[in-house]
């Protein structure tokens, strides 16, 4: 049998749903797993009464498939995908597919896209996004790799993704590792978000002191607004949630976060590429910080505090919650697409950024309303250098300024722990200062290793080094002399 449509390796829950997915829009999957007592399984429980064949081995599978063979990859990142890969060479021809829909790092994706090229075999690294119940009934699909085997793939992926608007959250991304680098980012984003969102929760916990049942009406209330989004939703849902006692469960859950490492690998490429990522990083910090939960305990204990309890307008400082929340989610993607635009520049990837924000608008955990007014910005000016400079976010943080910089004075007067909101707020006057304290740094630099400055005096380019102490000569680290 060689008329199915596409092959499918790696029944865990999200290879489970996605081939579920593919089946009830139409195309014939076959599927494989290491251990095959999980495709008789599946065969026997979710896919039965479908047209979702089974196989036991890697040969078995590539020989149901009509070709050019498509076989997507839901299996742990790392080793294990080039493992499977190299189960399935001996049995692939020249312009076959292979499309990696795991978490893996967009560098794995460059590697293999080269590497399989060589070997006649086209490969697509393909950042999925939405969790089981995307996986199911529709995720958003960020591709990329080999670019002439996208029109191959096209109408199986774009029939499978979410839909906005009539129009399928998944488009061409980018050649190599583009696909997956954008699924990174947007991990990245998905950090800042959850963290920005339990700041805000905070600050009305133990700021203002409010119960959960009203804080949860505050967020179902933010959900009809600028601030709708998947995120704010589900915050919401959880915090309704009471436990056996009939007490929120929130206050029952251990304060010690976990992650995956995408967020960090979002962190570690803005390092590399120079670009000022300060809300995800300190999103990330936020979660290893909470990790030292025995060492805050002991800290909490030797450095007591009292913390009065609130007297001002709730209301308003309600409100100046929302705003700081808003405004900080803009800084989040700001600073995200800041990334992408560098990243493109870096690699060579001609990044559709309009596209990116329409995937990222069903389908995906940071799916949200904000994301059609970032469509629109780009649409408007597909060259938009920043953000911050479109229209609608411009007069969107300058409205919201006021009350971003009241919530954070009520985190500092409570002593409340703040990073995002305050990174973000940061990164925004430092954004917008035409001057700041680098020349002083500079000077730092150049008096104790000769690393020579810059003057505002003189053209860009031209670099100067002074003998601070009067007795270190003129020669500078760079072998540039004195003019």
């Amino acid at each position: 049998m060689d008329s199915t449509a596409i092959g499918l390796i790696g029944l865990a829950v999200m290879g489970q749903n996605l081939a579920l997915n593919i089946n009830d829009h139409g195309f014939r999957v076959a599927v494989y797993n290491r251990s095959t007592a999980k495709v008789d399984a599946f065969l026997d429980g979710p896919a039965k009464e479908t047209n979702i064949t089974g196989a036991h081995s890697p040969a078995e599978l590539v020989a149901m498939l009509a070709r050019p063979r498509k076989i997507i990859l839901m299996i742990k990142a790392g080793a294990a995908v080039d493992q499977t890969i190299g189960q399935l060479l001996p049995h692939l021809e020249p312009g076959d597919i292979i499309i990696d829909g795991g978490n893996s790092h967009f560098s794995d994706s460059n590697r293999r896209t080269r590497e399989l090229a060589q070997q006649g075999i086209r490969f697509l690294g393909c950042g999925i996004s939405g969790g089981e119940e995307g996986a199911r009934h529709g995720p958003s699909i960020m591709p990329g790799g080999s670019a002439d085997a996208w029109p191959e793939v096209k109408p199986i992926l774009q029939a499978i993704a979410a839909r906005v608007d009539g129009k399928p959250c998944c488009q061409w991304v980018g050649k190599a590792g583009a696909g997956h680098y954008v699924k990174m980012v947007h991990n990245g984003i998905e950090y800042g978000d959850m963290q920005l969102i339990c700041e805000a929760y905070h600050l009305m916990r133990t700021g203002l002191g409010m119960p959960v049942d009203e804080i949860q009406a505050v967020f179902s209330q933010w959900n009809s607004g600028v601030l709708d989004s998947y995120l704010i939703e589900i915050t919401a849902h959880i915090l309704r949630f009471k436990d056996e006692q009939g007490e929120p469960l929130i206050d029952q859950i251990l304060d010690s976060a976990g992650q995956k490492g995408t967020g960090k690998w979002t962190g570690i490429s803005a390092l590399e590429l120079g670009t000022p990522l300060t809300l995800i990083g300190e999103a990330v910090f936020a979660r290893f910080l909470s990790a030292l939960k025995p060492e805050r305990e002991r800290a909490a204990g030797r450095f007591p505090r009292q913390r009065p309890a609130y007297s001002g307008d709730r209301e308003s400082a309600i409100s100046a919650i929302h705003d700081a929340l808003y405004a900080s989610k803009i800084i989040s993607y700001t600073q995200g697409y800041m990334l992408m635009r560098e990243a493109a520049n870096h690699h060579g990837w001609q990044l559709h950024f309009g596209d990116i924000a329409l995937m990222w608008r069903g389908g995906c955990i940071i799916r949200s309303r904000f994301l059609g007014d970032i469509k629109q910005a780009f649409d408007t000016d597909p060259q938009l250098e920043n953000l911050l400079l479109a229209p609608f976010f411009g007069q969107a943080i300058e409205q919201a300024q006021a009350g971003w910089r009241r919530a954070l004075i009520l985190g500092i007067e409570q002593g409340i722990p703040l990073p995002a909101f305050s990174a973000a707020l940061a990164f925004f006057d430092g954004y917008r200062s035409a001057r700041l304290p680098a020349n002083l740094l500079q000077a730092q630099r150049d008096y104790f290793g000769a690393h020579t400055y810059e003057r505002i005096d003189r053209p860009r380019g031209e670099f100067f080094h002074t003998d601070w102490i009067g007795s270190g000569g003129s020669a500078s680290s760079t072998h540039r002399l004195t003019p």
